[in-house]
């Protein structure tokens, strides 16, 4: 999926008359309540296609919300897992200055290279952290990917800050070296 929107994007000018960018920009400009609101003006003022528009809407959406607040927004309800999503950041910036920090929706990926772990609220009580192994058994802590899919190989689930301990601290330093 992330390759078709890339082409998408870069189509965009061509097929659309401006960059996403530009899109943004006008965009910023009107205050929409309703996304049907905004497909309508694309559509009809400015004939994008109905892809196209969906996908400018989209992405004008993302800039709108800072990392900070995408996290809050995931921690809300789910205050006490907050001191293992810290703890997770601190082991994880020590492995070198080249990791990247992204917060989304609904999760964080952290990538070298190439994402080799994500941060997920699960539960109120609980984080999923997926993980990504070129090649790498399971054990009864180690699962498989489980709802990640193909973004992880790994799953550790995370209930207490005690939990990201010695062999968890290995397992995210073996996947960042992989992600080289």
């Amino acid at each position: 999926m992330e390759k078709a929107l890339e082409t998408m994007i870069a189509n965009m000018p061509e097929k659309t008359g401006r960059s996403l960018e530009e899109w943004k920009k006008l965009l910023k400009t009107k205050s929409f309540a309703k996304h049907g609101e905004a497909m309508k003006f694309l559509k009809e003022e400015h004939n994008v296609t109905h892809g196209f528009a969906n996908t400018i809407i989209h992405l004008s959406k993302e800039d709108k919300e800072e990392p900070e607040d995408l996290v809050a927004i995931q921690y809300k309800g789910k205050e006490d897992l907050i001191p293992i999503y810290n703890k997770l950041l601190l082991v994880i910036k020590a492995f070198g200055n080249d990791v990247t920090v992204t917060p989304k929706k609904t999760s964080v990926s952290i990538i070298r290279k190439r994402q080799f772990a994500l941060i997920k609220p699960a539960t109120k009580t609980r984080i999923d952290l997926g993980l990504k192994f070129n090649d790498k058994s399971t054990t009864e802590r180690l699962e498989n990917s489980g709802p990640f899919g193909t973004m992880c190989t790994h799953r550790v689930k995370l209930s207490k800050i005690d939990q990201v301990d010695k062999e968890l601290t290995a397992w995210l330093k073996e996947a960042y070296e992989q992600a080289n």
